[in-house]
């Protein structure tokens, strides 16, 4: 497999292609301890396993979802203490999902701001824009 550093692992470039995510984004996860440091080879190359991909895609994966870096980091140190129980994720997901619904009303009241001022407006080349006169008071 081109790219795998003769079958002892993954430099961090193929990394980054299997999983789809930036090389400034891994670097920036390694730094802030969300991926572990792997193993270098006698050149000081980064060598990645198979555990570096299924955790960053769990990165990933949670981003996604709208975890914060500090939930995400939250639920590895869980995994990786090994004292996960599904009681507990499940907590952590609900108040993510309450945080997301409160996102969603306040994304529906603005689509409703905007979409009455939008309506007010006559699109003329008139120096008059409702839409300005919105933003400027309140």
């Amino acid at each position: 497999m081109a790219g795998n550093n003769s079958g002892k692992g993954l430099q961090r470039a193929e990394l980054a292609r299997r999983t789809g995510c930036n090389l400034e984004t891994i670097r920036y996860y390694e730094k802030i301890g969300m991926m572990p440091d792997p193993p270098r080879t006698a050149s000081g190359y980064r060598v990645y396993d198979e555990g570096h991909i299924s955790r960053l895609r769990f990165i990933l994966r949670a981003r996604e979802l709208g975890f914060a870096i500090e939930e995400i980091r939250g639920l590895l140190a869980l995994v990786d203490g090994g004292t996960q129980t599904c009681a507990e994720v499940k907590e952590r997901t609900e108040r993510h999902l309450a945080d997301v619904r409160t996102k969603i009303a306040d994304l529906r009241r603005i689509e409703r701001v905007l979409a009455t001022t939008a309506a007010q407006c006559t699109g003329d080349a008139v120096p008059e824009c409702p839409v300005l006169d919105a933003l400027a008071t309140r």
